[in-house]
């Protein structure tokens, strides 16, 4: 049970209720493993919980945050969390009620050039970095998967710890 998750372990990484990821659950927004009555959730699984409570405290419905996630699956064969992972070639954008998805760089400048209203780009990758950190401070087994997936965040956060640490001891 190195790299999955209880429900407990799940509310304390995320801050989502108990009673909002039984629901979410239900409605299979995530889907965890079942292990007798018990919920267990993989990393990919607890990181995508936090990128759609981060939607949500941004005030994007549950509906639309489900669209997106069902229009990933469908059409890209991709997971929420593969698209807002650093190293994908899709990006989340918004003009605040919509949410859009584009797959190129040239889409986000179309996009940009023909909105008619200001459009923001939705940065998850620093959370999505944040919640792998403490969830390998709580599992040290998932600091390996996450190395695997992405080895270039693992060596960015070690340089800045090292780099941290130098300025300190610099009097």
């Amino acid at each position: 049970m190195a790299d999955r998750f209880t429900s407990s372990d799940v509310i304390k990484l995320t801050g989502i209720s108990a009673r909002q990821l039984q629901w979410w659950d239900e409605r299979k927004v995530v889907v965890p493993e079942r292990e007798g009555h018990r919920r267990l959730y993989g990393l990919d699984d607890v990181t995508e919980i936090a990128v759609i409570c981060d939607l949500r405290r941004r005030g994007f419905s549950l509906q639309r945050v489900r669209k997106v996630i069902r229009l990933l699956q469908r059409e890209f064969h991709k997971r929420l969390v593969e698209t807002v992972g650093g190293q994908s070639e899709c990006h989340l954008l918004t003009d605040g009620q919509r949410i859009y998805l584009s797959t190129s760089a040239e889409q986000v400048i179309d996009l940009l050039k023909n909105s008619q209203q200001p459009v923001l780009s939705v940065c998850l990758s620093d959370m999505v970095r944040q919640i792998q950190t403490h969830a390998c401070k709580l599992s040290p087994d998932v600091e390996k998967d996450v190395t695997k997936k992405n080895p270039a965040s693992v060596r960015e956060r070690k340089t800045a710890r090292l780099a941290r640490r130098a300025t300190r001891a610099v009097p």
